[in-house]
């Protein structure tokens, strides 16, 4: 398992759009060009580069074909290597692997208040969260296992988020287990993964990519 991710920055945006201009598929490049905040537009840019990168330097796959699920999950077509992409703040994440998963990134905004997503927790979840001591770390370790884990499921938000519960890096959602493994990326973010097989002990190839590199 692959995990690459990179930070994005502004005085490097217009080398970015110039180079990788055209290089992907209309739907994504129209998808750029209509963001106003550089910020969206070179996030959603970098995710697909650092697949490419990945796939290319970590699966010798240098061509490849994405579509979408009927719950709009990307896929690469007749392929049998998988991909999940994320991004919060600065940061954009991309996982590659042999088998399905899914990773989500969050920012640890100190500015949250985890009351406001009652609702959609658990009373467990909700428990420990308001009982821990860092209330702001806590509740996005929550955030990021509930988000990985409906990212491998496929269905994203046809499942409700206090619909299952992860204890002990696992959860079951529909009669189907998913394992979970925390990644450390940077201080600022909580990063999970998610998987229909054990993950828990897997060795995980993390690489930050320069975009001076791309």
């Amino acid at each position: 398992m692959v995990v690459l991710y990179a930070f994005i920055e502004e005085e490097r945006h217009s080398y970015l759009l110039d180079k990788y201009a055209g290089r992907f598929n209309e739907e994504l490049n129209t998808r750029i060009q209509k963001y106003r905040r550089w910020q969206d537009a070179q996030l959603s840019l970098l995710g697909r580069v650092l697949l490419t990168y990945g796939l290319k330097h970590y699966f010798d796959l240098h061509e490849f074909e994405i579509d979408r699920t009927s719950n709009h999950k990307p896929f690469l077509v007749n392929e049998d290597t998988c991909f999940n992409i994320s991004h919060a703040g600065r940061l954009v994440i991309c996982c590659i692997d042999k088998f399905p998963m899914g990773i989500d990134v969050e920012y640890l905004d100190p500015a949250t208040n985890y009351k406001d997503f009652r609702s959609q927790m658990t009373q467990g979840e909700f428990d420990r969260i308001h009982h821990s001591e860092d209330k702001i770390s806590s509740f996005f370790t929550y955030w990021v296992e509930k988000e990985a884990v409906i990212k491998a499921h496929g269905k994203g938000l046809f499942i409700p988020l206090q619909s299952f519960e992860v204890l002990h890096d696992q959860t079951i959602i529909e009669n189907k287990k998913f394992y979970l493994k925390k990644i450390t990326i940077h201080d600022e973010y909580q990063c999970c993964i998610a998987s229909g097989r054990d993950i828990r002990q897997q060795e995980v190839y993390i690489e930050k990519i320069g975009l001076a590199q791309l």
